[in-house]
Protein backbone atom coordinates (compact mmCIF):
# COMPACT_ATOMS: atom_id res chain seq x y z
CA UNK A 1 0.00 0.00 0.00
CA UNK A 2 2.20 2.58 -1.11
CA UNK A 3 1.55 6.00 0.13
CA UNK A 4 -2.32 5.85 0.99
CA UNK A 5 -2.02 8.90 3.13
CA UNK A 6 -0.72 12.48 1.84
CA UNK A 7 -2.01 14.50 4.83
CA UNK A 8 -2.96 13.85 8.12
CA UNK A 9 -4.19 10.35 9.49
CA UNK A 10 -7.89 11.16 10.72
CA UNK A 11 -8.76 7.36 12.22
CA UNK A 12 -12.45 6.00 13.31
CA UNK A 13 -12.29 4.18 16.27
CA UNK A 14 -14.56 1.11 15.93
CA UNK A 15 -15.11 -1.26 18.87
CA UNK A 16 -17.17 -4.47 17.70
CA UNK A 17 -17.68 -6.35 20.74
CA UNK A 18 -13.93 -6.15 22.52
CA UNK A 19 -13.37 -6.85 26.22
CA UNK A 20 -11.92 -3.22 26.16
CA UNK A 21 -8.39 -4.10 26.38
CA UNK A 22 -7.65 -2.68 23.18
CA UNK A 23 -9.79 0.23 23.31
CA UNK A 24 -7.95 0.93 26.45
CA UNK A 25 -4.51 0.73 24.71
CA UNK A 26 -6.53 3.13 22.05
CA UNK A 27 -6.36 5.72 24.31
CA UNK A 28 -3.42 5.25 25.89
CA UNK A 29 -2.33 6.93 22.23
CA UNK A 30 -3.74 9.89 22.55
CA UNK A 31 -2.47 10.81 25.95
CA UNK A 32 0.62 13.24 26.43
CA UNK A 33 2.87 10.67 26.85
CA UNK A 34 2.47 8.92 23.19
CA UNK A 35 0.57 12.25 21.79
CA UNK A 36 0.04 10.62 18.62
CA UNK A 37 -1.52 14.19 16.94
CA UNK A 38 2.15 14.89 16.58
CA UNK A 39 2.35 12.66 13.76
CA UNK A 40 -0.43 14.22 12.26
CA UNK A 41 -3.43 11.13 13.51
CA UNK A 42 -6.56 12.04 15.03
CA UNK A 43 -9.71 10.11 16.26
CA UNK A 44 -12.25 11.64 14.92
CA UNK A 45 -16.05 10.83 16.01
CA UNK A 46 -17.61 9.84 12.42
CA UNK A 47 -16.43 7.34 9.57
CA UNK A 48 -17.37 10.07 7.00
CA UNK A 49 -14.77 12.13 8.36
CA UNK A 50 -12.15 9.18 9.03
CA UNK A 51 -9.30 8.14 6.73
CA UNK A 52 -9.12 4.92 8.62
CA UNK A 53 -11.23 2.71 10.93
CA UNK A 54 -9.57 1.16 14.18
CA UNK A 55 -11.40 -2.02 14.84
CA UNK A 56 -11.22 -3.87 17.92
CA UNK A 57 -12.85 -6.83 19.17
CA UNK A 58 -14.14 -9.83 17.07
CA UNK A 59 -17.00 -9.04 14.66
CA UNK A 60 -20.20 -10.42 15.87
CA UNK A 61 -23.87 -10.94 14.58
CA UNK A 62 -24.91 -7.70 15.87
CA UNK A 63 -22.44 -5.87 14.99
CA UNK A 64 -21.74 -6.71 11.34
CA UNK A 65 -24.25 -4.37 9.51
CA UNK A 66 -22.57 -1.43 11.75
CA UNK A 67 -19.15 -2.33 10.65
CA UNK A 68 -20.23 -2.73 6.98
CA UNK A 69 -21.85 1.09 6.86
CA UNK A 70 -18.43 2.13 8.54
CA UNK A 71 -16.27 0.85 6.16
CA UNK A 72 -18.66 2.07 2.89
CA UNK A 73 -18.63 5.48 4.71
CA UNK A 74 -15.12 5.59 4.75
CA UNK A 75 -13.69 7.61 1.54
CA UNK A 76 -10.97 6.22 -0.50
CA UNK A 77 -8.41 4.17 -0.35
CA UNK A 78 -10.27 2.14 2.58
CA UNK A 79 -8.03 1.00 5.18
CA UNK A 80 -9.24 -1.10 7.72
CA UNK A 81 -6.53 -1.04 10.88
CA UNK A 82 -7.53 -4.96 13.13
CA UNK A 83 -6.43 -3.85 16.35
CA UNK A 84 -5.62 -6.76 19.14
CA UNK A 85 -6.55 -10.68 18.89
CA UNK A 86 -9.98 -10.62 18.49
CA UNK A 87 -9.79 -8.34 15.34
CA UNK A 88 -7.09 -9.74 13.83
CA UNK A 89 -8.81 -13.29 14.41
CA UNK A 90 -11.73 -13.75 16.31
CA UNK A 91 -9.78 -14.23 19.76
CA UNK A 92 -11.26 -16.65 21.87
CA UNK A 93 -14.70 -15.88 20.37
CA UNK A 94 -13.09 -17.64 16.77
CA UNK A 95 -15.33 -20.19 16.74
CA UNK A 96 -18.53 -18.74 18.58
CA UNK A 97 -22.14 -19.45 17.10
CA UNK A 98 -22.96 -15.78 17.45
CA UNK A 99 -19.36 -14.40 16.07
CA UNK A 100 -18.35 -13.63 12.69
CA UNK A 101 -14.52 -13.94 13.72
CA UNK A 102 -12.10 -11.55 13.14
CA UNK A 103 -11.48 -9.06 9.76
CA UNK A 104 -10.19 -12.04 7.43
CA UNK A 105 -13.90 -13.69 7.93
CA UNK A 106 -15.63 -9.96 7.55
CA UNK A 107 -13.46 -9.98 3.99
CA UNK A 108 -14.61 -12.86 2.83
CA UNK A 109 -18.24 -11.73 4.00
CA UNK A 110 -17.57 -8.65 1.75
CA UNK A 111 -16.41 -10.55 -0.85
CA UNK A 112 -19.38 -13.11 -0.74
CA UNK A 113 -21.87 -9.60 -1.05
CA UNK A 114 -20.17 -7.65 -3.36
CA UNK A 115 -19.49 -4.92 -0.81
CA UNK A 116 -16.17 -2.87 -0.47
CA UNK A 117 -13.45 -4.20 0.40
CA UNK A 118 -10.77 -2.12 2.28
CA UNK A 119 -7.02 -2.41 2.74
CA UNK A 120 -6.73 -4.60 6.11
CA UNK A 121 -3.53 -3.65 8.55
CA UNK A 122 -3.21 -6.53 11.18
CA UNK A 123 -1.98 -5.23 14.82
CA UNK A 124 -1.92 -8.25 16.84
CA UNK A 125 -1.61 -8.51 20.33
CA UNK A 126 -3.82 -9.27 23.61
CA UNK A 127 -4.01 -6.15 23.85
CA UNK A 128 -1.26 -4.82 21.42
CA UNK A 129 1.24 -1.97 23.35
CA UNK A 130 0.36 1.60 21.78
CA UNK A 131 4.02 1.18 20.41
CA UNK A 132 2.51 -1.58 17.96
CA UNK A 133 -0.31 0.36 17.28
CA UNK A 134 1.88 3.29 15.84
CA UNK A 135 4.13 0.60 14.06
CA UNK A 136 1.08 -0.38 12.41
CA UNK A 137 -0.17 2.63 11.29
CA UNK A 138 2.82 3.57 10.27
CA UNK A 139 3.51 0.93 8.17
CA UNK A 140 -0.10 1.46 6.51
CA UNK A 141 1.20 4.81 6.06
CA UNK A 142 4.28 3.72 3.77
CA UNK A 143 6.86 5.85 6.86
CA UNK A 144 8.52 2.14 7.79
CA UNK A 145 9.81 -0.79 6.13
CA UNK A 146 8.85 -4.32 7.41
CA UNK A 147 11.50 -6.40 7.88
CA UNK A 148 10.68 -9.30 5.66
CA UNK A 149 12.30 -12.36 6.14
CA UNK A 150 13.63 -15.19 3.20
CA UNK A 151 15.20 -18.19 2.97
CA UNK A 152 18.36 -18.31 2.31
CA UNK A 153 19.74 -22.10 0.75
CA UNK A 154 23.51 -22.03 0.49
CA UNK A 155 24.17 -24.32 -2.34
CA UNK A 156 28.78 -24.08 -1.62
CA UNK A 157 30.80 -22.83 1.35
CA UNK A 158 34.28 -21.94 0.39
CA UNK A 159 37.22 -22.74 2.68
CA UNK A 160 37.39 -19.32 4.35
CA UNK A 161 33.57 -19.53 4.84
CA UNK A 162 34.12 -22.75 6.49
CA UNK A 163 37.20 -21.84 8.56
CA UNK A 164 35.14 -18.80 9.82
CA UNK A 165 32.34 -20.71 11.00
CA UNK A 166 34.48 -23.22 12.93
CA UNK A 167 36.22 -19.93 14.34
CA UNK A 168 32.52 -18.76 15.14
CA UNK A 169 31.89 -22.31 16.92
CA UNK A 170 34.96 -22.69 18.50
CA UNK A 171 34.11 -18.96 20.08
CA UNK A 172 30.93 -19.85 20.94
CA UNK A 173 32.06 -22.93 22.62
CA UNK A 174 34.52 -20.93 24.15
CA UNK A 175 31.95 -18.25 25.44
CA UNK A 176 29.65 -21.34 26.51
CA UNK A 177 32.43 -22.16 28.78
CA UNK A 178 33.12 -19.33 30.64
CA UNK A 179 29.55 -18.97 31.37
CA UNK A 180 29.62 -22.22 32.82
CA UNK A 181 32.05 -21.56 35.10
CA UNK A 182 30.83 -18.08 36.20
CA UNK A 183 27.62 -20.06 36.98
CA UNK A 184 29.63 -22.58 39.28
CA UNK A 185 31.28 -19.27 41.02
CA UNK A 186 28.15 -17.81 41.28
CA UNK A 187 25.98 -20.63 42.87
CA UNK A 188 28.97 -21.92 45.48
Amino acid sequence: MPKLFRRSLWVFHLNTGACNACDIEILDLITPYHDVERFGIKLVGSPRHADCILLTGPINVNTLPHVIKAIEAIPEPKVLIAIGSCACGGGIWFDSYSTLGGVPNLIKYLKEHGLPIPNVIYVPGCPPKPEAMIYGIAVGWDLVRQKQVHEVKVVKVSEEGVKAIEGLSRELKESLERFKRFLRGVKS
